[in-house]
């Protein structure tokens, strides 16, 4: 006859061991980058066979419209503008649009209570599909820009700031079009303020300041976007103002850290309804 230990027993003194300050917990907490990188690379495995294709449309969408514009513009500032609002036009169909629609659905369909139950900050879903999905905008991004230098007879040299430019003019749109999705009564609502989104980066981004109404450049300063396609826009001439392209990618830094935080907030009253 064997006699089982006091300590092992349920009701035994040593049955739930404890520490100096109080119980054992039963797992650390997940942190934010840890957490962070793993809804990223998961989002970026299951939106690689699904958005390929519609990265595709987007680079072809924008060399279209660059090609349109070359009927109009000739050189110049005007020229520079076209280039840069094309390129940035991608990250836009992408980083907004495509978002908005992702948060949208999965809000209608239920998919927000599957990530309620993962142990992970709200901040890590929000940061990691926008991170996803702004990585597919690179490559139709730099595409659309060689071929708009080549057709406008633009240099190649500071190709390099767009390694800058996507992440950041992306983290702020893909922040507005998560919030767009997560905060739509319906993902049909979702669908068209992203289409809005998008048509505005089009319209505000792609067309030349100069020749819009005051009215309208008043609503180009107030898309994120525009600070992104200025601050590509300005490495054209032979002696770029680096002051200012700082400047405006500092705009979009700032519009995407509030635009994230405004998503990730949203996604955590999303989350608990």
């Amino acid at each position: 006859m064997s006699v089982v230990p006091a300590e092992v027993l349920p009701g035994g003194s040593r049955a739930v061991p404890e520490t100096a300050s109080g119980p054992a917990e039963l797992g650390p907490r997940a942190r934010l980058w840890p957490s962070l990188a793993a809804v990223y690379r998961a989002q970026l495995s299951r939106a690689r066979v699904a958005r390929i294709p519609l990265l595709f449309v987007a680079t072809f969408q924008s060399i279209g419209i660059a090609v349109m514009m070359r009927g109009v513009v000739e050189g110049g500032d005007e020229a520079q503008s076209v280039v840069a609002g094309s390129s940035v036009l991608v990250v836009a169909y992408v980083a907004l649009n495509l978002l908005s629609q992702y948060f949208g659905q999965l809000r209608a369909s239920g998919g927000l209570d599957h990530y309620a139950t993962l142990p992970v900050p709200p901040a890590a879903v929000v940061l990691g599909a926008a991170a996803a999905y702004a990585s597919f905008t690179v490559p139709g991004t730099l595409v659309t820009a060689v071929f708009g230098c080549v057709l406008f007879g633009l240099p190649l040299t500071n190709l390099w700031v767009l390694l800058a430019v996507v992440p950041l003019a992306g983290a702020a749109l893909a922040g507005l079009g998560a919030a767009c999705g997560l905060l739509a009564p319906r993902p049909e609502l979702a669908t068209l303020l992203g289409q809005l989104g998008m048509s505005a980066a089009l319209l505000l981004g792609v067309l030349p300041a100069g020749r819009m109404p005051e009215v309208i450049r008043l609503a180009r300063d107030l898309l994120p976007s525009t600070y992104g396609v200025e601050a590509y826009a300005r490495t054209f001439g032979p002696h770029p103002d680096w002051a200012l392209v700082l400047a405006d990618l500092g705009v979009c830094a700032g519009v995407g850290v509030v635009s994230l935080a405004v998503a990730t907030r949203a996604y955590r009253r999303a989350a608990v309804r």
